[in-house]
């Protein structure tokens, strides 16, 4: 079992989330779509060569945007990260993926 960590505009979480969602993330047991979502701001400079969603080159920007955690079977995060990828608005998603150790009763 692996964890998906990313940052998401507030404009699009829901949409990210729903795309992840249906490609498999946060089923648990009988439970399917569970995340975990907390608001922060990221903060990035946009350099040459960049084509930002959001801010200008060479100008530092912050941006409301929600951390999402959620779980994800390994033969399913390719097509994870796949959805993750069409419906984030960022050219470079941060995102991390951790590995697990789940101990089911």
């Amino acid at each position: 079992m692996y964890k998906l960590v990313f940052t998401v505009p507030l404009s699009h979480g829901d949409a990210v989330r729903e795309a992840i969602g249906k490609a498999g993330a946060g089923r648990y047991g009988n439970y399917s779509f569970a995340s975990f979502s907390s608001r922060g701001v990221g903060r990035f400079k946009p350099e040459s060569g960049a084509h930002p969603h959001t801010g200008e080159i060479g100008k530092l920007t912050e941006v409301e945007e929600e951390r999402v955690e959620c779980r994800v079977s390994p033969e399913l995060v390719d097509d994870v990260i796949a959805a993750l990828k069409r419906t984030h608005p960022y050219e470079v998603i941060a995102y991390d993926l951790y590995p697990l150790e789940v101990r089911e009763p």
